[in-house]
């Protein structure tokens, strides 16, 4: 996965388009993340014993890894480029090298 633990990423399409935040957990088998405060979906509780009631819970849902964006540190939305390895040059085989 291009992001990690910590990334600042924006998100690039579904109901939160346009914001920003910050990455607090990553799924790299299906290749989701949980951004801080987006994607926020409700989770209804059950009470767990006699004195408890239940509630509904606001909590972060996983967004695909394709669906953001990493931010560079200036904020304005630049891409950030993975180094390429070096390429090997061709060569015939008649040449010799000395």
């Amino acid at each position: 996965m291009k992001v990690k633990v910590g990334d600042t990423v924006k998100i690039i399409c579904g109901k939160d388009k346009g914001k920003e935040g910050k990455i607090i957990k990553t799924y790299r088998l299906e290749d989701r993340v949980v951004v801080e405060g987006l994607n926020m979906i409700k989770k209804h509780q059950k009470p767990g014993k006699s004195t408890e009631t239940g509630s509904i819970i606001d909590r972060e849902s996983p967004i695909h890894v394709s669906n953001v964006k990493v931010l560079s540190s200036s904020k304005k939305g630049e891409k950030v480029k993975k180094e390429e390895p070096k390429k090997k040059e061709k060569k015939s085989k008649g040449e010799v090298n000395e």
